[in-house]
Parts: structure tokens; C-alpha cells; sequence
């Protein structure tokens, strides 16, 4: 697993980077927006730590331009910014998760390695049942609203094995178009033979959407599932991930359609 470090004050980008390091993960570390855009273009990255606050641009123009242009991978916020409009922002913008300074490094780490496992990587999954290191402490369940769902779904991956993947068992998947499925319990969508690159969020929309083919799903429904039952405020994260999640359907061929139902929800139906 690669990661990119994005921080300019090294009192905190060093001992951010050896912990990171300790974990096993392969790392590098930019200190302003150009260059991070830059690491991030070039491919390879599989999870990307940015303080908001950069020299050279804000932290949020650089989550938005590299989702634009295409990244897939994980991102965490690294923020002084607190407030709760910052965080709908940040969310919006393509990030996955949040983090207010000063945060804890165990808790950091047990995020990372959240958002990695629920990126489908198999490796990750397996170090981590290995190692009693990786049991995160229980006050993420406080502020990370997915976690407990992720958590102990953690061993599966490594079942997913690629011969099993072109047939997906029928209780962990559905597929009413036989070249688009949902593997739940793997966490995987496919069209053909080809995975599509979506994100955690990205991946609980659909599969909820999917579970009621057909079906308008609520945007209540959606942000109480998907995001936090005591959610208050904005939606428009929830825009952002099906706009995002709508054209990596688009773009991967994908033999359905996400519709919005205007003042309503959103349906997901074969096209």
C-alpha cells in the first residue's frame, strides 16, 4: 500500500511519517498542493493524508481537482478547521474521512486501515488479521459513523479469492443484468469482468440502491444508512457521491441507470 502525506509543518508531518512507516506501509511526503496533484496524477497512490491548510493553495481545491481527475483512492482530511460546515465541505469535495488536530495517531491509523480494507485490498485485510495491533480503539465508534458495520466484516475479503469473483454466491450478491452485480459480502461491483474503482461511501449508495432495484430510495433513507441516522443539516455530500458514482457507472459501461427522482430520492434501474 502506498500513501501520500500532504502537511507542510514538519513537527507534524515527521512523526505522522514514521508511524505511517512503522505500519508497514510504503510513504511519501509533499509539503503544498501543486506537488501532491502531481504524485497523485502520476498513479500509484492508494491513499492520500492532506492538511487543509497548504502554502500554496487550500487543501479542498486539491481533493477537488484530483477526484476530477479521476482518483479512486481513500482520502483523510488532517485539519485545525473543526467546524461542521468544514467537514460537510471537505466530505463534498471527495474526501472519505475527517480528522480534527489534535487527533490521536492509533486513531488515525485504525481509520487508514478502515478505508483500505473497504477499498477491496485483500493484503490489507490479512496483515490486519495478523497483526492485534490493528484492533482500533473503541472510541472510534464515537465519531466515525461507519466502523462498527466495517469492522467485523474485515476477514471476508481474503475468501474473495479472483477465481471465485466471475461467480459471486447468490446470497451475498444480486444480479438481475447478468453483466453488472454487486458482491455485498466481498463489498465489490463488477461489469464484466472489470471491478469498478469506487470509494467507500460510493459503494454503500449503490448497494443499498441495488438491494431495491427498481425502487425509489429516499435521501433520507440514503444519509440515515449510509452516513449517520442522527445526520442534521446539508445533503450535499449525498449529491456528490452519486454524481461521482453515477459516472464511474457511465464510464464502465455499467448496463443500468441511476436516476434522481426530483424532490424525492434516487432509483436505480437496468437500462
Amino acid at each position: 500500500m502506498r500513501l501520500l502525506i500532504v502537511e507542510d509543518d514538519d513537527a507534524i508531518a515527521a512523526p505522522l511519517l514514521r508511524a505511517v512507516q512503522r505500519e508497514g506501509y510504503e510513504v511519501e511526503r509533499v509539503a503544498a498542493g501543486q506537488p501532491a496533484i502531481d504524485v497523485v496524477t502520476a498513479g500509484g497512490v492508494d491513499l492520500m493524508l492532506i492538511d487543509l491548510g497548504l502554502p500554496d493553495m487550500d487543501g479542498l481545491d486539491v481533493c477537488r481537482t484530483v477526484r476530477a481527475g479521476g482518483y479512486a483512492g481513500g482520502i483523510v482530511i488532517l485539519t485545525a478547521r473543526d467546524g461542521e460546515l468544514d467537514r460537510v465541505v471537505g466530505l463534498d469535495v471527495g474526501a472519505d474521512d475527517y480528522l480534527a488536530k489534535p487527533f490521536s495517531l492509533s486513531e488515525l491509523l485504525a481509520r487508514v486501515r478502515a478505508l483500505l480494507r473497504r477499498a477491496h485490498r485483500p493484503a490489507v485485510v490479512a496483515e490486519t488479521v495478523e497483526t492485534p495491533a490493528y484492533t482500533g480503539p473503541d472510541r472510534r465508534r464515537a465519531t466515525l459513523s461507519d466502523v462498527p458495520s466495517a469492522a467485523p466484516a474485515a476477514p471476508a475479503p481474503p475468501a474473495a479469492a479472483p477465481a471465485e469473483v466471475p461467480a459471486p454466491s447468490a446470497a451475498s450478491s444480486s444480479a438481475p443484468t447478468a453483466s453488472f452485480r454487486v458482491d455485498r459480502a466481498a463489498r465489490r461491483a463488477w461489469v464484466a469482468d472489470q471491478e469498478l474503482p469506487l470509494t467507500a461511501k460510493e459503494f454503500d449508495v449503490l448497494a443499498l440502491l441495488d438491494e431495491q432495484r427498481g425502487a425509489v430510495v429516499t435521501r433520507e433513507t440514503l444519509m440515515a444508512e449510509v452516513w449517520d441516522e442522527n445526520w442534521f443539516g446539508s445533503t450535499k455530500t449525498l449529491d456528490a457521491t452519486v454524481g461521482r458514482l453515477r459516472q464511474k457507472l457511465q464510464d464502465g459501461l455499467a448496463p443500468i441507470k441511476l436516476d434522481t427522482v426530483r424532490g424525492v430520492g434516487f432509483r436505480l434501474e437496468d437500462a
